[in-house]
């Protein structure tokens, strides 16, 4: 009986821990972003020794993997399957974009020069962008056209450009756009014969 408890408890402490240096991390991240942050002050701020980290978290993706869910627990993303069209979308992907702009724009950068990260964005962010143009897709028709100008509109940095016009500005803004290309895209009727 006393091993057991012995065993619960070394597994709650290292729960415990693996939570404490994932914090630091996601904090670290959104302060200065992945490719700034040092394991020797997620250590630190974790009140833990660096070998500790890389015990828990022994590469760069896993420590990446962990945090990224840990953050999208804290800060979830609109769930598109109750949209009831475009404007609702992309309102709510806007509104959520202004929620975690900080984290998101740190991130997204440094993924540019971090593969690991890269992948667990693709794994994350980038499905569920995916799932979002589908929905999106299905108001409208899927057409080329159409999911050109929806992986536009629903960009992180095409958002950081429409947000100074508001929030209502910017959703109609983008849904103008991909109305057009949806009508754009509409094969046109023959005319009748003996009108023009």
């Amino acid at each position: 009986m006393a091993r057991k408890y012995e065993q619960r408890q070394r597994a709650e402490q290292a729960a415990e821990t693996r939570r404490r240096i994932v914090e630091a991390t996601v904090e670290l991240h959104r302060a200065v972003g992945p490719a700034a942050t040092r394991i020797s002050e997620i250590a630190r701020q974790a009140g833990v020794q660096r070998r500790t980290v890389y015990n828990h978290f022994p590469d760069d993706e896993s420590l990446f993997a962990a945090c990224s869910a840990h953050w999208r627990v804290r800060h979830p993303a609109p769930d598109p399957s109750g949209w009831a069209d475009v404007r609702q979308g992309l309102r709510e992907l806007y509104a959520w974009y202004g929620e975690v702009e900080p984290m998101l724009a740190n991130v997204l950068r440094d993924a540019e020069v971090l593969p690991a990260l890269a992948k667990v964005i693709e794994g994350g962010l980038g499905a569920y962008l995916a799932a979002v143009r589908r929905k999106l897709a299905a108001f409208l028709g899927r057409s080329r056209r159409v999911e050109a100008v929806l992986r536009v509109v629903t960009d992180f940095g095409v958002w950081r450009v429409l947000d100074p016009l508001g929030a209502d500005e910017a959703v109609a803004l983008a849904a103008e756009m991909v109305e057009a290309a949806a009508r754009r895209g509409r094969p046109r009727r023959a005319a009748r014969p003996g009108r023009s």
